[in-house]
């Protein structure tokens, strides 16, 4: 196992991560909505890469896991750019970005900011839009009740009370990053996972995303009791499946 490096960068906070030096594609896993680097997911991908020889960095954003910050100061805005500042600084040559639940909404827009350095993507329970999408769906005296005190309880099946305690302004920022309502811009090959049980994010947003790519190369895996967080054994087996098969053809392109 790798041990654990800090990313310095004043006068923003340090980021922790961990990273294997191999052969290119290399792969970066992005973690989802205070999760962190340690997930099953995450241990698995590092496991593979390091077995294949490919190149792989994990690391937990600002505020979260073992990074430097505090995670009620931090907007959707804040962790893309500690997703670009990883690849700009942390990576060299073509990468597979995974994404995990809201990772998989920054893998979306890192692959947009940085179209030369991003090769291919796996989604995985892809939250493209997920934060504005429940906010809005909301009554409107939640809504205005939000506005009113600047906070709101995100229903979540993982939050200690049933719930996320979110800022306003974080839902505000987030709205500038929604992808959902036009064509996305992306033409590299992408993979989206999703579980048919996902009580969180609903397998239909992987399917509009899938449409919204200007890509043609997309494939969409449903898995029929598979859960949010896609992290039972089976599961496991086959994300890797998928990210293999991926790096795969993308050494082959680069051969042929």
């Amino acid at each position: 196992m790798s041990s654990i490096q800090f990313l310095t960068r004043p006068p923003l906070p340090r980021l922790a991560y961990h990273r294997i030096l191999a052969r290119n594609p290399g792969v970066v896993f992005l973690p989802g909505f205070k999760s962190n680097m340690n997930s099953v997911k995450a241990l698995a991908l590092d496991e593979f890469c390091r077995s294949a020889g490919h190149s792989f960095i994990r690391f937990d954003y600002t505020g979260s896991g073992s990074s430097e910050g505090n995670f009620e100061d931090c907007t959707l805005g804040d962790w893309k750019n500690d997703v670009l500042t990883v690849l700009h600084t942390l990576t060299t040559g073509p990468q597979v970005l995974v994404g995990s639940s809201m990772g998989g909404w920054l893998m979306l827009l890192a692959a947009l900011a940085k179209p030369e350095n991003v090769v291919g993507l796996v989604g995985i329970a892809t939250a493209a839009d997920h934060f504005v999408t429940v906010f809005d769906q909301l009554p409107s005296e939640a809504r205005e009740d939000a506005v009113r005190t600047g906070k709101y309880n995100m229903p979540s099946p993982y939050g200690a009370s049933g719930f996320y305690s979110m800022r306003y302004n974080f839902i505000k920022e987030s709205e500038q990053h929604c992808l959902l309502q036009n064509r996305i811009n992306i033409s590299r090959p992408v993979r989206l996972m999703h579980g048919m049980k996902d009580e969180v994010v609903p397998w239909q947003v992987s399917i509009k995303v899938a449409e919204q790519l200007i890509s043609d190369d997309v494939d969409i895996i449903l898995r029929k009791n598979g859960e949010h967080r896609l992290s039972e054994d089976e599961d496991i087996k086959l994300l890797v499946t998928v990210v293999a098969d991926l790096l795969q053809k993308l050494t082959k392109k680069d051969l042929d």
